[in-house]
């Protein structure tokens, strides 16, 4: 995020694309609301009916797939009509004529008959964002998990440089993460081409910094992405994996080729607090302690550091996570000689000038957020205030590419995933909690003039069909769906949606394309 949670409270207009805030981030709902009890203007881009959508004065009730044409069209409009801020544009961006040259095009009629937008309501939000006060742009997975996954967030950065919307408190470009460390894990080089604080693995540089003080040389090429690693596994080029705290098996793209990956492994070792679908499937399970059994720290969404505290001692022979890699290392010939987290951490934040100011006696209160370079700087609440980062501002060429797989005779439904309210994930945790009373079962959204063309009522069971698996799932008619579209959740392994799902990827961040895939539904 370039900017923080609390300052949503205070936006004159929020652009919400693909994201589902009020189940999936619910305490950063709360804020969203705030702004608009204040009087900020809402405007929701999703093709579901959901709760923030009722929410929204604007709902963009967009065809799956298509956030691209109408990211360019809302840029055209501005342009046309002379709303861009050019003191903003000309002072602090380059590109400037990529940009325009590049949505051209994209005029609202076109974007209309792409998007299914009517033309007037593409220029409406155009003009609101690009005239109001302060705007914040938020999203999730629903625009990156796409086959152009990368091309709709560089569309979405365009269209906030092109207004001067960032650099300025409750403004920015602001990806909402979908778990409690998912920042933090990035932020310590948990992606295949960066070291901590993404200094590239490819920087001789950088390179050199982590070699002298980890006292060993560090390979020049990026590794793999997870879903190269299984395709490796499954080619038989990787014979042996070691999964920390992850269930592929469910929350993966075509889940049944994920099967026969880890299937084909030699050796296959899983790290988790409980015995998932992946864990089963091992030849060794190292149990690990949960985030109530350990102490360290978690970056959030915001960017923030915050101290984790040891609440209970660990159960049975889990231990924490630093402990058993620990362990690994000196059975496998490097010893680490670590005592407690905070060891581990001061060296992280010796070597990432994101973290250098950050300690654990300046956690005790309150968190801090990076960059904080120094240990008398107070952290940063919002990126890029006065210039960016890499110096200007720079604007790509985006241009709309279709979902990989769109609905035919055969397969005549777009299937759409998401979270729901209740549940995390793949379920491993909260489908052990008393709130699998709350929300049981998953159940498959369907418009009900689909339905009733299937001859489907409430409650009926039927099977969910794709190219690559199928599941058996109860009926919810509901119009918080389409015509032409269903929804259901991947939280529940009874119902592994992800056997469904397409991994077809965008080929720069190679994220799979969850959103889209096309299905039919048969009555059992």
């Amino acid at each position: 995020m370039t900017n923080s949670i609390e300052e949503i409270a205070g936006a004159d207009l929020i652009l919400a694309i693909g994201t589902n805030t009020t189940e999936a981030h619910p305490v950063i709902s709360l804020r969203i609301r705030k702004a608009i009890q204040r009087g900020a203007m809402l405007v929701v881009v999703d093709p579901r009916k959901t709760e923030l959508a009722e929410l929204a004065q604007i709902h963009l009730q967009i065809k799956p797939g298509s956030d691209i044409a109408l990211l360019n069209s809302l840029a055209k409009v501005i342009l046309d009509e002379n709303l861009w801020n050019k003191e903003f544009v000309e002072r602090r961006c380059e590109g400037f004529e990529e940009l325009v040259e590049a949505v051209q095009a994209y005029t609202p009629e076109y974007a209309g008959e792409v998007t299914g937008i009517p033309a007037d309501t593409i220029r409406q939000v155009a003009r609101a964002y690009a005239t109001a006060g302060k705007a914040a742009l938020l999203y999730t997975m629903g625009l990156t998990q796409h086959v152009c996954g990368t091309d709709n967030v560089l569309a979405a950065a365009n269209l906030v440089m092109l207004c001067g919307q960032i650099g300025r408190e409750s403004t920015g470009i602001n990806p909402l993460r979908g778990q409690n460390n998912v920042q933090g894990a990035c932020d310590m080089g948990a992606l295949p081409q960066f070291l901590t604080g993404y200094q590239l693995v490819a920087d001789e540089a950088c390179r050199q910094k982590f070699s002298e003080a980890w006292g060993g040389p560090l390979p020049d090429q990026p590794g793999y992405t997870v879903g190269e690693m299984l395709q490796a596994a499954l080619e038989g080029s990787i014979k042996g994996m070691y999964i920390v705290g992850e269930n592929p098996l469910i929350s993966d793209a075509d889940a049944n080729h994920v099967e026969k990956a880890l299937n084909n492994l030699d050796f296959l070792v899983v790290q988790d607090i409980f015995l998932t679908e992946t864990a089963k499937l091992a030849d060794v399970v190292l149990p690990a302690a949960s985030f109530a059994e350990k102490d360290g720290t978690f970056t959030n969404t915001e960017r923030r550091v915050q101290r984790v505290r040891q609440a209970v001692q660990p159960m049975g022979n889990s231990k924490a996570d630093w402990q058993i890699i620990c362990a690994l290392s000196q059975a496998l010939g490097t010893p680490m000689s670590y005592q407690k987290p905070e060891e581990i951490f001061n060296e992280m934040a010796a070597l990432t000038p994101s973290y250098a100011g950050i300690r654990y006696d300046r956690l005790e209160k309150e968190g801090i957020q990076w960059p904080c370079p120094q240990s008398d700087h107070p952290g940063t609440q919002f990126l890029h205030k006065g210039q960016f980062v890499r110096g200007k501002g720079k604007f790509h060429a985006a241009g709309y590419l279709p979902p990989d797989e769109l609905p035919d005779q055969r397969y005549p439904l777009v299937l759409n995933t998401g979270r729901r309210l209740f549940h995390y994930h793949t379920g491993s945790m909260t489908l052990r909690t008393d709130l699998v009373e709350v929300c049981p079962v998953e159940q498959l959204e369907m418009n009900i003039y689909d339905a009733e063309g299937l001859n489907l009522c409430q409650g009926d069971q039927v099977k969910v069909v794709s190219r690559r698996g199928e599941v058996r799932v109860t009926v919810n008619l509901s119009d918080t769906v389409p015509e032409g579209m269903v929804f259901a959740s991947f939280h529940f392994p009874e119902v592994a949606v992800n056997k469904l799902t397409n991994s077809a990827r965008c080929p720069k961040s190679k994220i799979p394309e969850y959103k889209v895939c096309a299905v039919r539904v048969e009555k059992i």
